[in-house]
């Protein structure tokens, strides 16, 4: 149970009470018969097997609520797609499984490189955006959310709380981010968070002052959870970033398209555990070390946009704030997390600090000497006006994957 505080430019949803979930899925069924919702699951394959996909299936397969659910499914064959319709099959709502390396979905992203359209990275980034554009081929408005497929602490209050915010009739939410506590197995978790998103943001507000968009930023209380939810037409305008950049991406694109009066938060979760990435401080190509990289950099290039002029001067001074900020952090979340009975490795922590702060400046040597880098693949807007029927083409591919491999 959280408190009520509201901190920051943006609206917190609470769980004041531990309201039954039933009493938010009979309004969430009422909603939907004119807000029809959709569920969008970007996975991979090697999920299916994993330990969280079928508990998650057991609970969606209850989900009345729900008119759609779109399964984002990546680096699968013929047979792991064919035995991935067979795993959703099972659901009871109209549901569709992009194979996005299948021929039909390539030859789409063959068409969409044609006109230097196509996402450029392979990942999250690309699932999602495929998923948000095939929702809006299918015609049906309303709103969409979004999840992991790795979450094994999953239960039926996550996706209807993490909807509600932006199905409700009444409420003028375009956009809603998830949160929760990153707290499983007696240990304190979300490191990437809470020593380098945190930290970095205050850092950068005391190097630059103020700006609305560090405040704006810093109002969420896990800007990197996977979990969020939109209406539909905003996803029109969006932008996705193809890298680890994804979450701050999106809010940045929020943030340029909306007022915070639109944007809110909800916790969705008492207890939240998924997949850990490793370290991997020795190779800035893997894990939180690549991880972080792109995060930093989505941090610059938004900033940058505001009229920021950085220099490498900046970035040396960047790097001493956030190592001096983020050791205080350390101290802080390790007495709250003996305070609760919970484990932190002070060693493991600061090992994590020290990586951080070197990638600050490695991103930021990144950023200024690739000026015209576009992390973000266009949005579904611009890609409509340059390929007339590119939505009947990409929803008639899934329809004949879903026919052919039935």
């Amino acid at each position: 149970m959280s408190d009520f505080h509201q901190g920051g430019v943006i609206t917190t949803m609470h769980n004041l009470v531990n309201r039954p979930v039933e009493d938010l899925e009979a309004e969430l069924r009422t909603f939907n018969q004119k807000r029809p919702l959709t569920l969008v699951l970007p996975c991979l394959y090697s999920e299916l097997e994993g330990p969280a996909m079928g508990p998650i299936l057991e609970i969606l397969k209850e989900l009345p609520y729900l008119t759609q659910i779109i399964v984002g499914l990546d680096r699968a064959d013929e047979q792991q797609y064919r035995a991935a319709r067979a795993f959703f099959g099972a659901l009871p709502q109209r549901h569709r499984v992009l194979w996005n390396d299948g021929p039909r979905m390539q030859a789409i992203h063959q068409r969409l490189e044609q006109e230097g359209l196509a996402p450029h990275e392979l990942g999250k980034g690309c699932n999602v955006w495929y998923c948000l554009g095939y929702q809006l081929s299918t015609g049906i408005g309303g709103a969409v959310g979004l999840h992991d497929c790795d979450i094994v602490t999953y239960n039926r209050a996550l996706p209807a709380r993490l909807l509600y915010p932006v199905a409700h009739p009444s409420f003028n939410y375009r956009f809603c981010k998830g949160y929760y506590s990153r707290v499983a197995n007696g240990s304190l978790n979300g490191r990437v968070c809470r020593l380098l998103v945190t930290p970095m943001l205050r850092t950068l507000k005391t190097v630059l002052g103020p700006v609305p968009y560090l405040e704006y930023m810093d109002s969420f209380r896990y800007a990197l959870a996977g979990e969020f939810s939109m209406r539909c037409d905003a996803v029109t305008d969006l932008r996705i970033p193809s890298d680890w950049g994804l979450e701050i991406g999106v809010l940045s694109e929020m943030y340029r398209n909306y007022a915070t009066n639109k944007i809110c938060q909800v916790d969705i979760a008492d207890v939240y555990d998924h997949k850990h990435q490793d370290l991997s401080p020795e190779d800035a190509g893997k894990g939180l070390s690549k991880m972080s990289v792109d995060i930093i950099k989505a941090l610059y290039r938004k900033l940058a946009t505001t009229g920021v002029v950085f220099t490498s001067e900046h970035f040396r001074s960047i790097k001493a704030t956030y190592y001096r900020i983020a050791l205080d952090f350390i101290e802080t979340y390790a007495n709250d997390a003996t305070m609760n009975g919970l484990k932190v490795d002070i060693h493991a922590e600061e090992r994590a600090v020290e990586m951080f702060a070197q990638n600050i400046v490695r991103a930021g040597a990144h950023f200024l000497e690739n000026p015209m880098e576009t992390p973000f693949i266009p949005s579904w807007n611009r890609v409509v006006s340059a390929i007339d029927g590119i939505f009947p083409m990409l929803n008639q591919a899934v329809e004949d994957d879903h026919q052919a491999y039935a």
